[in-house]
C-alpha cells in the first residue's frame, strides 16, 4: 500500500570491494539494452535471467562462471513486440554455492554483465547475508527534470538521491537481494499524474524506473527476489473490489519486467533455501485476499466519510487520542467489526495457508525468514490493507505456526514507509492484556516515496507523524505497542545476516548508516533473534 491513506581477513574482503566495484560500474558502461539486465529466483541449480532488447528479433544470452565469459552456455532467445521487447528464460544445471556471469548479446550491441550466487549446499553451514527494501516510484510531475521524490527530505534531512537506497543495497556485496512489493506506482502521489490502469501504461512505469541507473545497478549486483503488493495494480489492490482485467494487466507487467515464478494455483507464492542456515518465504498477498473490511463504505466514520483510522483500537483507547483525531470519538460499528473478525475473510487463500504452513513446519533451516508485504503486528492506525483487518486469518496463522512448534521465524515487511521493529502479538490493547507470538516482524522502507510520517501528517495534520509514534508506537503496554524501535521518516533498506545462531537484522538509511529510533534519535534500529 501507500499506507493507508488514499491516497559477506583482508585479502577477501579487497577482492569483495573490487568486485563490488565491477559490478556497479558495468550497467554505466552498458553499450546498449538501456534498461539492463536482471537474475531472479535464484535456486541452487536455475536462475531466471532478464533483459529488455532494443529491437525485436534474436537475442543471445551468455552464461559462465568466468567474469570474461569464457566457456560461456549461449542461449537463443527472441525480443517480441508482444512482450515490450522484454527477454527472459530460466537457465538450469547451475552449481550450488557458485558465482555466475551473464550478458545479453544482439549483432553487435551488448547489454551490461550480471552477475549473481546460486545458493550453497543444503549441508552448508554458510553465513548468508541478503537486503531488502520497497515502495520506490520514480515519477517526475509535469514538466520537471528530476525524479518528484528527490525534492523531498526525510527527518534526517536526507533526500531520496534517485532510488540511493537500492546503489546501497548493490555496494552491500549481498548473496541476494529483495524487492519487496510496489516496484512502480500505478497510482502515484505525484501531482497530476493519471492512474496507470492499462497494460501499456504499467509497462511505461516500469520502464521509467528501470531508466533510474541505481535500480539497473542492484538488479545487475545479485540475484533478486521481486515481490508484488498494491500499486502494481492499483492502492490497496484486491480482486473482488478492483476486478480482473487490472489484475491481469498489473500481472503480465510484473512478469515481463520484474522476473518471477508465478503459477494460477499459487500466484509468486514460494521458498529457497540457502544452505543449512536460511529458509526464504516468498507470500503472495494480493492474488487471492477477499476484499477488505472497509468494503462498499462498511467501516467509514460518519465525521470523514472515510475509512475509519484505526479500526481496531479499542474505544476506550479511541477517545484518548480523539482529542487529536476528533473522528475517533465515533465508535466502530457492528458491521465493520464484524468484517474485521470473519473467519471467512482471508489474505492468502486456503492453499497458500496450507501450503506454506506445511512447508514452515517441515523446513530444517536454522532460521524462517517470511517475506510479508503487509504488516501482521499490531499498530492499530491504518489498518485496512494489511494483516490486521484479516483478524481472524492473522491469528489462525500464528497459532498454525506457534502450536506445531516453528521457531525461529521472522517476519520482513516494507508497505508502510517506515521502520517498526516489534513482537507480532495475538493482543496488546484488547481485553486480557498483551499476550506476544513467538514471532517477530521488522518493517522497512520507503526507497522513494512519502514516508509514514510524511503521509500522517498531510491525512490528520501536521506534527500528528511524530504524535503517533510518541504516544502510539513507542510506549510499552498498555499506553502504547511498545515498539523497540521505530523511525516513520527515513528512506531506508534492512541488512540481514543469518548464520547457524543468529538472524540480525539491521536498518541502514539512503546513506548506508544506521537507523535511529525516531523518539531518542540514538538507538538504532536492530532485531537480533538467537536460535532457539
Amino acid at each position: 500500500m501507500r499506507a493507508y491513506p488514499s491516497h559477506r581477513r583482508v585479502a577477501a574482503a579487497v577482492l569483495a570491494i573490487l568486485a563490488a566495484a565491477l559490478v556497479v560500474a558495468s550497467p554505466a558502461t552498458a553499450r546498449s539494452f538501456k534498461l539492463g539486465v536482471a537474475a531472479a529466483d535464484v535456486t541452487r541449480e536455475s536462475a531466471i535471467l532478464w533483459t529488455r532488447a532494443d529491437r525485436t528479433g534474436e537475442v543471445t544470452l551468455r552464461l559462465s562462471t568466468s567474469r570474461s565469459l569464457s566457456g560461456a552456455r549461449s542461449f537463443e532467445l527472441e525480443a517480441e513486440r508482444s512482450h515490450d521487447r522484454t527477454v527472459q528464460t530460466r537457465v538450469d544445471d547451475l552449481t550450488p554455492g557458485t558465482t555466475y556471469d551473464y550478458r545479453f548479446v544482439q549483432g553487435d550491441r551488448k547489454s551490461a554483465t550480471g552477475v549473481f550466487r546460486t545458493p550453497p549446499r543444503l549441508d552448508a553451514d554458510a553465513t548468508i547475508r541478503f537486503g531488502f527494501s520497497g515502495d520506490a516510484d520514480a515519477q517526475r510531475a509535469r514538466g520537471q527534470k528530476n525524479i518528484f521524490y528527490d525534492n523531498l527530505r526525510d527527518g534526517n534531512g536526507f533526500t531520496a538521491e534517485s532510488f540511493g537506497v537500492y546503489k546501497r543495497m548493490a555496494e552491500e556485496n549481498n548473496d541476494f537481494n529483495v524487492n519487496l512489493g510496489d516496484t512502480m506506482y500505478s497510482d502515484s502521489e505525484v501531482p497530476g499524474i493519471p492512474l496507470a490502469r492499462t497494460l501499456a501504461e504499467k509497462r511505461a512505469k516500469y520502464r521509467t524506473n528501470l531508466a533510474v541507473a541505481n535500480l539497473r545497478t542492484l538488479r545487475a549486483s545479485s540475484g533478486v527476489l521481486n515481490a508484488w503488493d498494491d500499486h502494481e495494480f492499483v492502492n490497496d489492490f484486491t480482486l473482488p473490489e478492483d476486478g480482473r482485467d487490472i489484475y491481469e494487466a498489473g500481472k503480465q507487467a510484473f512478469r515481463e519486467y520484474m522476473p518471477v515464478h508465478y503459477s494460477s494455483d499459487d500466484g509468486i507464492y514460494s521458498r529457497q533455501r540457502w544452505g543449512r542456515n536460511l529458509e526464504v518465504f516468498r507470500l503472495d498477498e494480493r492474488s487471492f485476499r477477499s476484499a477488505k473490511a472497509s468494503a462498499h463504505h462498511v467501516c467509514d466514520n460518519p465525521d470523514t466519510g472515510q475509512p475509519d483510522y484505526a479500526p481496531t483500537l479499542p474505544q476506550s483507547k479511541r477517545d484518548q487520542y480523539a482529542l487529536v483525531v476528533p473522528s475517533l470519538a465515533n465508535p466502530v460499528s457492528q458491521a465493520c467489526k464484524d468484517r474485521i473478525y470473519d473467519p471467512k475473510r482471508t489474505m492468502l487463500g486456503k492453499r497458500q495457508f496450507d501450503r506454506f504452513v506445511k512447508a514452515v513446519r517441515r523446513s530444517t533451516a536454522a532460521f524462517k525468514v517470511v517475506l510479508n508485504p503487509v504488516p501482521i503486528q499490531q499498530q492499530y492506525a491504518f489498518t485496512f490493507d494489511s494483516w490486521e483487518t484479516y483478524e481472524a486469518e492473522r491469528k489462525r496463522l500464528l497459532h498454525a505456526l506457534e502450536d506445531s512448534g516453528v521457531k525461529n521465524l521472522v517476519f520482513l515487511t516494507t508497505d508502510f514507509h517506515a521502520n517498526m521493529v516489534n513482537v507480532v502479538r495475538y493482543r496488546t490493547f484488547e481485553a486480557g492484556g498483551p499476550k506476544d507470538s513467538p514471532y517477530s516482524e521488522f518493517v522497512t522502507g520507503p526507497v522513494s516515496t512519502r514516508t509514514w510520517g510524511n503521509e500522517i501528517d498531510s491525512v490528520t495534520g501536521p506534527g500528528n507523524g511524530d504524535l503517533v509514534d510518541a504516544a502510539l508506537y513507542s510506549p510499552p503496554p498498555p499506553t502504547g505497542v511498545g515498539m523497540p524501535c521505530s523511525n516513520l521518516d527515513a528512506y531506508s533498506y534492512v541488512e540481514v545476516a543469518v548464520t547457524s545462531s543468529a538472524l540480525t537484522v539491521r536498518a541502514k538509511d539512503v546513506h548506508g548508516q544506521p537507523v535511529r529510533d525516531q523518539s531518542d534519535n540514538v538507538t538504532p534500529c536492530v532485531l537480533a533473534v538467537p536460535r532457539q
